[in-house]
Parts: C-alpha cells; structure tokens; sequence
C-alpha cells in the first residue's frame, strides 16, 4: 500500500510538472528565428522578405521559419506558448497581447498605415458619416481596427450603434462575405482593409465614402506593426536587431519599388491562398497603404483608449514600455 502511494505522489508530481512546463513559455533555441505574418498586402514586408531572402540574408549562420497566421488572436496565442517570436500584427491585437501578457507582448516597430476605406453599397445614397444614420454597416471583426475608426467616426458625428440605442445597424462580418451581402444588397456601407476596398469599388460597384487619408489623421493611423516577446527580446537582442535591419531594408525596398514590390507580394499572396490580386485592384489597393517603420502613437494610444472604453481589453497603463523605442 505505502509503495502504491509513492508511486501515486511520484505521478502527480510528474504531471504537475508538465502541466506547468506546458503554461510556460518555450522560447527558441537561439539557432533560429520563427517569423509571423498574414497573407495581408499590409504585412508586404513579410510577403516580400520570405520570398527573396533578405531575411536568410541577415539571418546569416542561423535559421528563418514563417508562420501563416489568418487572425490576429491565433497569433497571439502562438507567441503567448513560444511557438514564434516575432510577428507581423494589427495594432489593436497587438495592445490585447500587451495587455493580456501584462506587458510581455512589445510593438518592436511600425509596418503600415492607413489601407482603409469607408464604401457604399451600389446605389445607397451615402456621401459621409452622418449619412449612416439608420444604415446597415458591416466591419470585418468586432474590436479590430476598423471597428474602432467606425465607433470614433460615428462618435464624432454624433452617431452609436443600435446596440448602444443609436440607429446605426453594425455586423461584424468577414471581407469576403461583406462582397456577397453588397451585391445582393443586404448591406448598406461597409469599412473595409485594402484589398477588400478597392475589390468591393471593382467588383460589385461600390462607390468610396471615405478614403484612407480621409478616415483620420491624414491616413496616419497604424495598420500594422511588429510585435516581439519580451522574453526573446532579452534572451536574444542580437537576433531582434538583424530581423529589426531586415525590416527596415525591405520597407526601404518597397518605397522605392513600388510596382516590383506589388508583384513579388502578390505572387507570395497566391502561393499561400491559391488566389492573386488582379492588377488594378492591386495598384489601387497599395496606394492606399503607407509602408513606414514608425510607430503611430497617436493612433495606437487613441485605439487602446477606445478598446478599454469599448470593454475589449481591461484597463492598464499603456504609457509602460508598450513601444520599444
């Protein structure tokens, strides 16, 4: 009997031990760097760099792995259990991993701006906010970043959702679906992320409300940025500024390339979901975006503010280290 309640004490021990060495972060070996991104014209960097080697080449002597990644929360969860450690990322996940992580998730850099558009439905008369009054307006995800620029845009036109008792009627509806639902009509307005904009303007005949630079400080608000685990950024400073090098040499590249940068980052786009971007839709798209390695402050302190007001992520002072500078 006392040997089968050793045995009984030594298993429990044993299972307490994985379970905790499960919670905690596994960080990389330091031989390698595991790099997140989305199939997004906005994460182009990314798109870019896993296609033509910048990153093999300032990862001389050390390994690259890219991570496909379709929404901003799986991603997060991944760097939460050490399985990448860096990431390209919307701002507004970013602010709930810093949060969530009480401040281990970092925004390392900008990527993009603006690359958003507020688009009505072929023949709805709509020709600015105050006219969304009554509406039926979709928004890709609820407490993303289009969601929160639709909430400060109808703010400040004395508009609210008709969940809060206004009268404007919001759908937190994925981008290709939002296409459908305009062209059968069941849709009145919808603020979108490049390419869907110009794809709902060339595809069902959507007419643009709001361009990028019209939405909210000049098309300065961040689109994307580059996150970083607190824990890899001490282990492994090195590594952080050679991805940090690559980074600002491929924003460089695609500044002054435009037109070659589009096609290696629509190619990278087909390869990884089976479908291109036709080239006007494509051209139109990227002019809308502003590929930066700055950090819109101003836009991601308002996004944070918005996000704890709205409820989706608990209070906290993000004014501690949030940007590593």
């Amino acid at each position: 009997m006392k040997r089968f309640k050793r045995l009984f004490l030594f298993a429990l021990s044993l299972i307490l031990i994985f379970s905790l060495t499960g919670c905690m972060r596994r960080g990389s070996d330091g031989t390698k760097i595991r790099i997140a991104y989305f199939p997004n014209i906005t994460h182009s960097q990314a798109l870019i760099g896993s296609s033509n080697g910048t990153f093999e080449k300032h990862f001389e002597g050390y390994g690259v792995e890219y991570y496909n990644f379709n929404a901003g929360p799986a991603e997060i969860e991944a760097m939460f259990a050490g399985q990448i450690d860096v990431g390209y990322i919307g701002p507004v996940p970013a602010v709930s991993g810093y949060s969530r992580s009480y401040g281990d998730i970092l925004i390392a850099s900008g990527c993009s701006n603006g690359g958003a558009v507020l688009v009505a439905s072929e023949g709805v008369e709509i020709s600015s906010v105050a006219d969304l009054a009554g509406k039926k307006v979709a928004i890709p995800q609820l407490g993303n970043t289009q969601h929160l620029l639709l909430l400060k845009l109808l703010a400040e036109n004395g508009l609210s959702t008709t969940t809060e008792g206004g009268t404007v009627d919001l759908y937190a509806v994925a981008n290709s679906e939002i296409k459908s639902l305009m062209a059968n009509g069941e849709l009145d307005a919808a603020l979108v992320p490049e390419p869907w904009g110009a794809r709902l303007v060339n595809e069902v005949n959507a007419s643009l409300v709001l361009d990028y630079d019209q939405l909210w400080l000049d098309g300065n608000y961040s689109t994307a940025v580059v996150i970083v685990h607190r824990d890899f950024l001490e282990d492994y400073p090195h590594l952080v500024e050679r991805f940090l090098a690559a980074h600002n040499e491929l924003t460089e590249y695609i500044n002054q390339n435009p037109d070659e940068a589009m096609k290696i980052a629509n190619q990278k786009i087909l390869e990884l979901t089976g479908t291109a971007f036709e080239d006007d839709v494509l051209a139109e798209a990227f002019s809308r975006i502003v590929f930066t390695t700055e950090h819109a402050h101003k836009s991601i302190e308002e996004f944070i503010t918005l996000s704890m007001s709205e409820g989706f992520i608990d209070p906290f002072d993000f004014e501690a280290n949030l940007f590593l500078e």
